[in-house]
């Protein structure tokens, strides 16, 4: 059975945070964020921070990126999958069409789908990350001013926050139904390619904010909350593509106080 989406033409996308179906989805999503409560509380944060398994953990190279790649599954939960919230309900709107009961495999086929993309990003933000790892025991100069990483990567993102291809992606996740009209079709490879398309889209609205988590406050409870809240309320509610440029505009003021008076912002082990 086809079906047909509304959408890209004009008319005001539905914005579906919370319905019957996706319930199970928020668990996972309040599942990720206890389980980065309990991970804080009883000091286990080190499982996922970076500098801890580059230079401290004793673990080979792989091994090191395996661990930090699995909890960064509980991140992408936890961060990630409040603002697909709309593109998950759409999935699930569609399987229902050409079944009676939609398959909770297909659910989960374009979570998978949607975690793939996000997976590469933080294994190639891991081997830069060993980059300039290797590049600041190298370099004293730059071991002497670690503080630029941080400013560049706050100067970075708070740049891309103000460009048209910032806002172009930020309208393609708002509305995700073109999307699924171009490319849905009642199989799961479909909820595949449509998850990991979506999944891309979002690394076009969010790597910026997503590095500045790597890189500076990773596994940190504050951050995570501060980014999650800035990028749900871009990627979902229709006036939150505004938002964009004040916040670009404060994480440039951001690292221009980096630059300043690092030891106000630089959090210990950031590197």
């Amino acid at each position: 059975m086809a079906t047909r989406f509304a959408g890209a033409d004009g008319a005001p996308a539905v914005v579906t945070l919370w319905s019957a179906g996706t319930r199970w989805a928020w668990l996972l999503v309040a599942a990720a964020w206890a389980a980065a409560l309990v991970s804080t509380l009883t000091g286990q944060r080190y499982l996922i921070d970076h500098h801890y398994l580059l230079e401290e953990s004793g673990l080979a190279w792989p091994v090191a990126a395996a661990v930090f790649l699995a909890c960064w599954q509980v991140m992408i939960a936890a961060m990630m999958l409040p603002s697909s919230m709309p593109a998950l309900a759409l999935m699930l709107a569609a399987s229902r069409s050409s079944q009676r009961r939609p398959p909770p495999r297909a659910a989960l086929v374009f979570l998978a789908g949607y975690a793939a993309p996000w997976t590469v990003f933080a294994l190639l933000a891991f081997a830069g990350d060993t980059a300039i790892h290797h590049a600041v025991d190298a370099w004293p100069w730059l071991a002497a001013h670690a503080f630029l990483i941080g400013a560049v990567t706050l100067a970075g993102a708070g740049i891309f926050q103000l460009t048209a291809l910032k806002g172009r992606c930020l309208a393609a996740c708002h509305d995700p139904r073109a999307l699924f009209a171009q490319h849905y079709r009642p199989r799961l490879a479909s909820a595949w390619r449509i998850g990991a398309r979506y999944g891309a889209l979002s690394i076009g609205c969010c790597w910026g904010l997503m590095l500045i988590m790597f890189g500076i406050g990773v596994g940190g409870l504050g951050w995570m909350a501060v980014l999650t809240g800035a990028m749900l309320v871009e990627e979902v509610f229709p006036r939150g593509r505004q938002t964009r440029l004040a916040l670009g505009i404060a994480l440039l003021l951001l690292a221009g106080l980096w630059l300043l008076h690092p030891a106000w912002l630089v959090p210990s082990g950031a590197a």
